[in-house]
């Protein structure tokens, strides 16, 4: 009868609620998870790009993510990225008010990162930053047309696949898995185009200290990867 009553005890008295995160330490979260990508992987490219070329630098920023997933990911869901929030805040996921939060400190986490970088690099007696750059988007290889499509379809299917691999309908556990590996597939492609963004705030935190033609063309790598993850909240709602 002990068994039975304490069975009936749990039926009757619900599991304790799982405790709030409060929304301040989400935001820290993403500053800390945006800093670590801007950091590990613009910093791959510039500090280490000779030796490891695109796929080592692809794998970094893949890896830097994976990484964030499952180190943040439990305390502010680690969007790292603008175009995944607003993604978030279209699909009904996300509140208004934490998505202009959740953007507001992914740029700050972007600078730093960034800042970090820069304070690395120029140890080096033969870095020169009007030469070498932090790891900056722009176009030039390309037309600004064909990295505007580059830009929002790449990130329409980076943001997807974070839809889905996140959905509670799929195998807990593996979303660092499939969002990273995402993220080197779209690398591998998009980084001879434009250096690859897909990451609004990835793309400002290196501009602010190249300055110049990075600066100036910031604005595509904000417009095309927001377009990006608009769409795919949208085609999301549909599947689901």
């Amino acid at each position: 009868m002990g068994e039975v009553e304490k069975i009936i005890n749990e039926i009757r008295e619900p599991p304790p609620a799982t405790p709030q995160i409060s929304p301040m330490k989400k935001y820290v979260a993403e500053l800390i998870g945006t800093m670590v990508l801007v950091l590990m992987g613009c910093g791959s490219a510039v500090i280490a790009g000779y030796y490891i070329g695109n796929l080592g630098v692809a794998f970094a920023f893949g890896l830097a993510v994976l990484a964030m997933v499952y180190a943040i990911g439990s305390v502010s869901g680690c969007h790292i990225n603008p175009a995944i929030s607003i993604s978030m805040l279209v699909a009904g996921k996300l509140s208004i008010k934490d998505t202009v939060f959740y953007v507001v400190f992914q740029c700050v986490g972007a600078i730093i990162g960034a800042g970090i970088l820069y304070g690395i690099v120029i140890g080096n007696s033969g870095y020169d930053l009007a030469v070498n750059g932090l790891g900056a988007n722009s176009y030039s290889a390309y037309s600004l047309v064909s990295v505007l499509i580059a830009e929002i379809v790449l990130t329409f299917i980076f943001v997807l696949v974070v839809h889905g691999s996140t959905h509670e309908r799929v195998p807990k556990g593996f979303a660092g898995l499939s969002i990273g590996l995402t993220l080197v597939m779209i690398h591998l492609v998009a980084i001879p185009i434009d250096g690859t963004s897909v990451n609004p705030a990835r793309s400002l935190g290196p501009a602010l200290f190249v300055g110049g033609t990075a600066l100036t063309q910031l604005w595509l790598f904000w417009v095309a990867p927001i377009i990006g993850g608009i769409l795919a909240a949208v085609v999301w709602k549909i599947f689901k």
